[in-house]
């Protein structure tokens, strides 16, 4: 099998107009595919998608940012949304990192906005990931997101060893 690349993330969201409201304000989103309720049968959702049988999709949207992987954003019927979302430190938890050209000034302009930005950014100097620059924010559901930001190569790839992809092309 030859893997070309991550197509898309996916994942479900308790409110999906306020999802695709926030991805495009905070990150220019562009909706590009949206399917409305699928037909689905129990066997279906249970053997198809692992989900209980008297689950269903009302909706998906696929969204693009910049010159990355799509988001698929879910909207489901029929389980409840009660639900904590796993902390990063959990089996399961997971965030999204944005490529940006400046973390310090977005993460600066998204908390005028009202975004809950963690503190930070921080800048790494040393280590392989020294040139590195992240902060964590987080969407109004809760869901855990970083901005990245970094002007040359890391430390890590300056010593020969593969390069990160990144949606800007090869680091300079």
């Amino acid at each position: 099998m030859k893997v070309h690349g991550l197509e898309h993330i996916g994942f479900t969201v308790p409110d999906l107009d306020e999802a695709v409201a926030f991805f495009a304000k905070v990150f220019g989103a562009v909706t590009v595919m949206e399917t409305g309720r699928i037909e689905a049968d129990d066997a279906f959702m249970k053997r198809r998608l692992g989900v209980p049988e008297h689950c269903r999709i009302e909706d998906i949207k696929v969204l693009r940012c910049g010159n990355g992987t799509n988001l698929e954003l879910f909207r489901y019927s029929g389980d409840s949304n009660d639900a904590p979302l796993k902390r990063n430190s959990e089996a399961g938890g997971f965030h999204l990192a944005f490529q940006v050209d400046d973390a310090h000034g977005a993460a600066t302009r998204l908390r005028e906005a009202g975004v809950d930005v963690l503190e930070g950014p921080t800048d790494v100097e040393t280590g392989p990931m020294a040139g590195l620059t992240w902060v964590y924010l987080r969407a109004p559901w809760g869901q855990f997101l970083e901005l990245v930001s970094h002007r040359h190569a890391l430390a890590y790839e300056r010593e020969g060893a593969p390069k990160l992809w990144s949606p800007v092309g090869p680091a300079q």
